[in-house]
């Protein structure tokens, strides 16, 4: 899979939408999210990865949730015990409400670890600023937020019975990146190909978002699962074909929904790190 580095395509308004959401995404992690420390050393104890399967299970989606409005009658409280195959999570009816919904957008900003965050927020960075840009700010946000609504209930319809939880900001982003698909599909994007060492390319728009969108494709084909730790490719499959439809009418040839707060925004070419 090729690596996205940035795009030759200014933007004319600065992207304010996508840095707020990339800033929130950041802060979610490093603020709230419990067992970031071990995230970053690749060792979490036991009382971190009881806090975190606590929280993920009051603020993920969890499909079954989600579809059945089923609630499990035990939850992990956090904290860590002694029973008879020695220390684990101590579970307990929830003590909370949970809106399965409003779960949907929580889960948005919700990561297991650093690769899962950063992969997002690369894909956001070079490809959003452009959809903010010709969408207008206060669109891009709901149809951010659409995407990633669209997605997760595709995912939950099909693994309905699924008590795992679903995270990431992946549908949401896909559909971003659907939306790019339609709207500059020649615009050109510097790529790392690795073969052997990575070769820098750069490559058109419709080559690099249609061949991630195969991948997922044929991926979601195979498998598809929600548990932290793994993909949940029919997600990415549902936010992109959803940010394509919903960026269809604003396909080349139609013009802006508002006028540029600024003649050019960015240079040439920007590169993202």
């Amino acid at each position: 899979m090729v690596i996205p580095v940035h795009d030759v395509n200014p933007a004319r308004r600065t992207p304010w939408v996508t840095y707020a959401l990339i800033a929130a995404n950041f802060i979610v992690f490093l603020v709230l999210t419990p067992g970031v420390a071990g995230s970053l050393t690749g060792e979490s104890s036991l009382a971190q990865l009881c806090d975190l399967q606590a929280f993920l299970e009051r603020y993920a989606v969890v499909p079954q949730e989600l579809i059945h409005h089923q609630r499990p009658r035990l939850v992990p409280t956090g904290d860590v015990g002694v029973g008879p195959q020695g220390p684990g999570c101590v579970v307990a009816p929830p003590g909370y409400e949970k809106s399965p919904e409003l779960s949907v957008l929580t889960a948005m900003f919700l990561h297991g670890g650093w690769l899962h965050l950063l992969g997002n927020m690369l894909f956001l960075w070079i490809f959003g600023d452009n959809v903010e840009d010709r969408m207008g700010h206060i669109r891009y946000l709901l149809f951010y937020l659409v995407c990633g609504y669209v997605a997760t209930y595709a995912f939950a319809l099909v693994y309905a019975d699924s008590g795992e939880p679903l995270i990431g900001a992946s549908g949401a982003v896909a559909g971003v990146l659907g939306a790019y698909l339609v709207l500059y599909p020649k615009a050109r994007v510097w790529v790392l190909v690795p073969f052997l060492i990575f070769l820098p390319l750069r490559l058109p728009a419709w080559l690099v978002l249609g061949s991630w969108f195969v991948l997922q494709a044929v991926y979601s084909s195979g498998a598809g699962v929600s548990a932290a730790g793994t993909v949940a490719y029919l997600a990415h499959v549902a936010g992109f074909a959803a940010g394509m439809l919903i960026a269809w009418p604003l396909r080349p040839g139609t013009s802006p929904t508002h006028p540029p707060d600024h003649p050019l925004y960015g240079r040439q070419a920007r590169w993202t790190w």
